[in-house]
């Protein structure tokens, strides 16, 4: 498919609420979370349930299945599955972590839809404590975006993913997010790209509050339907203008090859 990658942000994005907090909520950590909510940053206080989780005896096993049950809006689930049809190059970029991502994913039969995800990673031990760590390191190398959390700046990410295009590919980028770390890779995003805010999400305010400051192209959503309506008519629109680019341009060839052929044969006469 011409160029286009698909990149995703998870939590209250591809699923409909956030894994952290389903997580805290359904395996009974709320309390513990809320006590310790104002003295840890947000990686360092999910590495810390999962430490808690362990000492009770809890295993990966049960966070697992414990994640099978987060919810996945189907028509969501069914856009990712077209889009990866049609050849899109599909990615997520999330502030949740690795084995929650890809727990749930493949659960829902969608983990195979994507090349990769940029995420904080995660380890399960030899003696089964799922531990969570930062995807950047910031007491080794901090990433000095203000706009970002200190332990993932989405916007260097998208950088690398730019970076990685092969030398005169142009990729086109269709972003969807919620929150706030997801405007620091909007303001990334170039003209031809395109980002859809979940409307009324702190992404879709910020955009809104300033729409100058970004050159992608906005499309907005609310609901599985909406993601997976505009997201599918973008797409389908871009192939549409590859394929008639691809066509004049063949179109061209053609004539100019015609063209010459004539100013052979006369002047051969």
């Amino acid at each position: 498919m011409a160029g286009i990658v698909v990149v995703f942000d998870f939590d209250r994005t591809l699923i409909d609420g956030d894994s952290d907090r389903w997580v805290v909520t359904q395996m009974g950590l709320s309390d513990l979370f809320h006590q310790l909510r104002s003295t840890l940053p947000w990686n360092s206080l999910m590495d810390r349930m999962m430490k808690e989780l362990h000492s009770q005896g809890k295993t990966a096993e049960d966070i697992a299945e414990c994640l099978k049950r987060t919810p996945l809006h189907p028509r969501i689930a069914a856009a990712i599955k077209s889009a990866y049809t049609l050849g899109c190059d599909l990615r997520i970029l999330s502030d949740a972590n690795q084995f929650f991502i890809e727990k749930i994913l493949e659960h829902h039969g969608l983990l195979g839809c994507f090349s990769k995800i940029y995420t904080n990673p995660s380890f399960v031990d030899d003696e089964g404590r799922l531990g969570i760590f930062p995807y950047h390191d910031s007491t080794l190398s901090p990433h000095g975006c203000s706009l970002c959390p200190s332990n993932l700046c989405k916007g260097l990410v998208l950088d690398d993913i730019y970076a990685s295009a092969a030398e005169g590919e142009r990729q086109h980028f269709i972003y969807l997010g919620d929150g706030r770390g997801d405007y620091c890779p909007t303001l990334k995003l170039q003209d031809g790209d395109y980002v859809m805010p979940k409307k009324n999400y702190p992404l879709w305010d910020r955009i809104f509050g300033d729409p100058a400051l970004v050159k992608a192209e906005v499309h907005e959503w609310s609901t599985g339907e909406e993601l997976e309506k505009i997201l599918l008519h973008l797409i389908n629109t871009h192939l549409i203008n590859t394929i008639s680019t691809e066509q004049s341009v063949s179109s061209n060839n053609s004539s100019q090859s015609n063209s010459s052929d004539c100013k052979l044969h006369m002047s051969v006469s």
